[in-house]
């Protein structure tokens, strides 16, 4: 992990993981039956940036639909806190909420993905 590592945490603090990221280029929200019920504001890392330093016993893990997608949550406050897309596995989806420095509320310009017509669906 480099000089660019945020702590992400659920909000007990029982899952604690180091994201390294410089800056966020993509920053997203989905329309997918999950995303849209959970509504975080997503964004990308490659696997190797996401280290879980904490409390991995503690996640659950929830796949529906294809079972290709992994969703994380932690299974004592059950905030959802990063994902697997099944579009492309070697990356991880985080919740940008769960980055206590970032305010979310601030955050302009959220690119909408349109999970519900998912490209996969249509072979």
């Amino acid at each position: 992990m480099g000089d660019n590592v945020k702590k992400l945490r659920c909000h007990c603090g029982e899952f604690e993981a180091d994201i390294d990221i410089k800056n966020f280029e993509k920053v997203v929200r989905c329309n997918c039956s999950i995303c849209k019920r959970k509504g975080a504001i997503m964004s990308m890392v490659k696997n190797e940036n996401f280290k879980i330093v904490k409390g991995k016993n503690k996640l659950k893990l929830y796949q529906f639909h294809s079972k290709a997608a992994k969703h994380y949550f932690c299974s004592n406050c059950g905030i959802y806190t990063h994902h697997n897309p099944r579009i492309d596995p070697t990356l991880t989806g985080f919740n940008m909420g769960c980055i206590d420095e970032i305010d979310t509320s601030k955050i302009e310009d959220i690119k909408i993905l349109d999970g519900q017509n998912h490209i996969l669906d249509k072979k």
